[in-house]
């Protein structure tokens, strides 16, 4: 009889509970998955629910970027956050082609199981059956469900940055939408998986709203993770790496935040993907910028600290190497007191120098101005926090390529 371990940690006072998965799945090179496009899931908080006239009963259609193609795939559906199952009529994918459009000719229905339609549990996910599409690298792909019955709980994303179109009743066949209500949100995806020809790898990346990209332009796939992905796949050594997007507008690492912490989405965000071969973890500063006083920040300090080791660990024990992003610098933003600046400094110190990161990509550094602890006065979104697209463009730009050559 074989028993899986389970790791607990307690870090001042929560509990983190780590049983240990794997990442890269044993497979043949002609039955290799890759995880090309993926996001971050969370309960959906009523601000960010769907607008009339809502999902059940009709149709949604998202747009997103993914990275490497493929001439097969699969995609998974998140039910994970919500309380009340999930029942969808059908689902299908297209090339986009404009706005709310796509290319008729490349519609094509998935099935879940060889039927169209699925129900998802509360707390459960749903993959696609395997099918053949010609997925281009670095293309739009829109992807349209037709509900049956939704709630108010619902998993999605709500930082997508990119505009989703709803339209009444059914209609995942249709090319051209009319009249369609707008929202800048993702609802129900997960991630999109490829099948690939030759050994191919992703990069993932842990974060929060600096990753998710406030601050970036809408519809114009310019994140700095975005930035990134273009320049790996123009690369003729890095064009079989994906980069996958797991930040989250307002997250934190430990406690508190928008979302489920870093530490408790770490298994299902990172460790359960396709191909993750590196791990990039820029995550930190709403947690010092939630903290009281001195005392609190030092401890709080302490406790990134801690939860980096965590993460490193469980990396590193399924294969992944861990690249640390020094947290940018926020003086002069909302965030900015003297005791939250001593603990970031204290963060990025360890992170620069505690030799635990397999290699350390120096945001802060880069993005500073003449005064360190104040970012770079053209590179921010008007808030001395969030990058602006130039700020973006400045940080997916500096990554050094070499750290993904295979």
């Amino acid at each position: 009889m074989h028993f899986k371990s389970l790791y607990i940690f307690i870090i001042s006072g929560f509990l983190v509970s780590c049983s240990p998965s794997r990442s890269l799945e044993k497979q043949s090179s002609k039955d290799r998955w890759l995880t090309t496009w993926a996001t971050a899931p969370q309960l959906v908080e009523p601000n960010n629910l769907p607008p009339e006239p809502g999902l059940s009963g009709n149709t949604l259609r998202q747009i997103v970027r993914v990275s490497v193609g493929g001439e097969k795939v699969r995609l998974r559906f998140s039910n994970r956050y919500s309380t009340d199952s999930l029942a969808v009529k059908s689902v299908s994918i297209a090339v986009s082609s404009d706005s709310c459009n796509v290319n008729a000719s490349t519609i094509k229905l998935l099935t879940f199981d060889k039927k169209n339609d699925f129900k998802i549990a509360p707390g459960a996910d749903i993959y696609s059956d395997e099918l053949n599409f010609d997925l281009k690298s670095n293309s739009l792909l829109a992807i349209t469900i037709s509900y049956a019955k939704v709630t108010q709980s619902i998993t999605g994303h709500p930082g997508s940055r990119t505009t989703s179109f709803i339209v009444k009743g059914e209609q995942s066949n249709v090319a051209a939408f009319k009249n369609p209500v707008k929202t800048d949100h993702w609802y129900s995806l997960f991630n999109i998986d490829v099948k690939t020809a030759k050994p191919s790898y992703a990069v993932a990346i842990m974060g929060n709203s600096i990753t998710d990209g406030r601050g970036s332009g809408t519809n114009r796939q310019n994140r700095w993770p975005d930035i990134l992905s273009q320049r790996l796949l123009a690369n003729p050594y890095t064009r079989n790496v994906s980069v996958l997007n797991f930040g989250i507008g307002g997250n934190c690492v430990v406690r508190g935040g928008l979302g489920p912490t870093a530490l408790n989405r770490f298994d299902y965000n990172i460790l359960n993907q396709q191909g993750v071969k590196w791990l990039i973890i820029l995550e930190g500063v709403n947690d010092l910028g939630g903290t009281r006083d001195a005392e609190d920040a030092s401890k709080r300090a302490d406790e990134l600290i801690a939860a980096y080791q965590m993460m490193i660990d469980k990396a590193h024990a399924n294969g992944i190497k861990v690249y640390g992003a020094t947290i940018l610098p926020f003086a002069k933003s909302f965030y900015d007191k003297p005791f939250r600046i001593e603990a970031w400094k204290k963060v990025n110190d360890w992170i620069r120098n505690s030799g635990k990161y397999d290699a350390v990509i120096d945001f802060a550094k880069h993005m500073q101005g003449e005064n360190p602890e104040v970012i770079l006065n053209n590179m921010h979104d008007h808030d001395f926090l969030h990058p602006n697209e130039a700020g973006y463009r400045r940080m997916g730009e500096f990554v050094d390529l070499n750290l993904f050559k295979n």
